[in-house]
């Protein structure tokens, strides 16, 4: 007996409710759902994000078998696929439905989902995933004056990164944000009830400093370690998709690290993280080490990206910087310590380190002194030529290695003033950085380009790649 195929077709930008609601519907009308979404030629300005992507969304969802980019007609897809039904929205009930005469040379039926909610995917990635609110933005201009800085150096230092070649290795992260929407209180127990009305994902941790340096125009070359899963496997479409050439090495003794987020109304209620902290084996590592010595030839920047979840231990890192510094390669480190894991100054001999203050004081074991002192302590333990002290709120602080023709150090101010998520800032702070030393700027050049790199990236919801437009948007404002 040959199962009831159900077609359902869109362009899918985000599954908001009323999407669930009509998947949900067609799901119970037959044995198979498939759904097309339309490609970017088809949707045309109806697609917000790449096709990829929105495809990558529909697939993640467990109410469909099967999911398809369309690049055809749609009574094209139908005469070839022959569904028995074809779904569409209430809404479309009394339009033009050019399925219908398609359905009608096999016996094929149109039918139309009740009890839909309307929603509009492009108001909700606007308002919430989407948007980037570049108006709350101002540059640092006393800071930019002390130093000499001028918007046409800005341009042409950002201009410059299309030059770099860059090799960032470090953990990956998928992020996944989970839009809720609340029930109520529990009547059983004191817990909040909510249900997820759709969810999106985002390269994150070492990745999205990698897809940032791709979409500033740098060539990119990204090492990293990935599970045997789900995940690992989304990772590899998405980075292919921004334009990064990664090497994934697959650990089967791990999974790849996945951080949910259950978000309402614009808050966060709970984060969930999927990990594993110890250290990649001995073979792995090995392996890694081969991948990099490849990775490196002909690289003007190396990225350590570290979050602690064991792709990085000391001795690999060592090797790797020995074998960094030995054909003169500029070199970076972050090391996020989000409790009492981690030591930024383990990253010996960086041109630049990127720690928040707790990230120092910890690596430090110094809880009294003054910003200033523990920067250059830090500085001094670690034998950085450059140190930019991340304060959260406050912006971050500047502090230069010896020899540096201003010997002080300077402060830049928290440039977004409606900050809607913090994650990712530092990310984007370390790659852009990092890339402005790269291309010959300075370290006060280097923390001015940082700082509005973050900026931008905490306008919006999610982590997403940074393009080098939207900086030379700010410098044109």
């Amino acid at each position: 007996m040959s199962s009831k195929v159900v077609l359902v077709t869109g362009n899918f930008n985000v599954l908001h409710p009323g999407h669930m609601r009509l998947l949900r519907f067609a799901q119970g009308c037959g044995d198979r759902l498939l759904v097309g979404v339309n490609s970017d030629n088809i949707a045309g300005k109806g697609a917000y994000i790449g096709e990829n992507l929105r495809l990558d969304g529909v697939r993640s969802n467990n109410l469909v078998d099967e999911a398809f980019l369309i690049d055809e007609p749609i009574t094209d897809l139908i005469t070839r696929l022959r569904p028995s039904i074809v779904i569409k929205g209430k809404e479309y009930e009394y339009a033009f439905n050019a399925e219908l005469s398609a359905l009608e040379q096999y016996g094929g039926s149109l039918l139309f989902s009740s009890g839909e909610t309307t929603f509009s995917s492009a108001d909700l990635l606007v308002k919430e995933l989407f948007q980037t609110k570049l108006k709350s933005i101002n540059l640092p201009v006393n800071y930019m004056q002390r130093h000499g800085i001028d918007v046409p150096r800005m341009n042409g230092l950002l201009r410059k990164f299309t030059s770099i070649k860059v090799c960032v290795i470090g953990d990956l992260i998928i992020d996944e944000y989970i839009n809720c929407q609340p029930l109520g209180m529990s009547q059983e127990d004191p817990t909040i009830v909510v249900t997820p009305l759709g969810s999106a994902h985002f390269i994150g941790g070492a990745g999205i400093v990698a897809a940032h340096a791709v979409g500033m125009g740098a060539q990119v070359q990204f090492v990293s370690v990935v599970g045997n899963d789900v995940s690992g496997d989304l990772a590899r479409r998405r980075l292919a998709a921004e334009g990064v050439t990664a090497h994934l090495l697959v650990d089967e003794n791990r999974p790849t690290t996945l951080k949910q987020r259950f978000r309402s109304k614009g808050k966060t209620l709970l984060r969930v993280s999927h990990l594993h902290q110890a250290a990649v084996s001995i073979q792995l590592q090995a392996r890694l080490l081969e991948q990099i010595e490849d990775a490196i030839v002909g690289a003007d920047l190396l990225v350590f990206s570290d979050f602690n979840y064991g792709c990085l231990p000391q001795p690999l890192v060592d090797k790797i910087t020995v074998m960094a510094k030995s054909r003169g390669i500029v070199l970076a480190a972050d090391s996020q310590s989000s409790s009492q894991l981690g030591d930024i100054s383990r990253f010996q001999g960086m041109d630049l380190l990127t720690p928040t203050e707790h990230e120092a004081r910890l690596a430090m074991r110094n809880r009294e002194d003054g910003l200033v002192v523990l920067a250059e302590n830090l500085r001094d333990k670690s034998c950085a030529r450059n140190v930019i002290l991340k304060m959260g709120e406050e912006g971050v602080l500047v502090h230069p290695g010896i020899g540096t023709k201003e010997q002080m150090t300077d402060k830049i101010g928290a440039l977004n003033s409606a900050p809607q998520d913090v994650a990712g800032a530092g990310d984007s702070l370390l790659i852009t950085s990092a890339l402005t030393l790269a291309s010959g700027g300075n370290i006060w050049e280097a923390a001015c380009l940082g700082s509005l790199s973050a900026a931008v990236q905490v306008g919006r919801i999610g982590n997403k790649p940074l393009r080098t437009k939207e900086l030379l948007s700010e410098f044109e404002a």
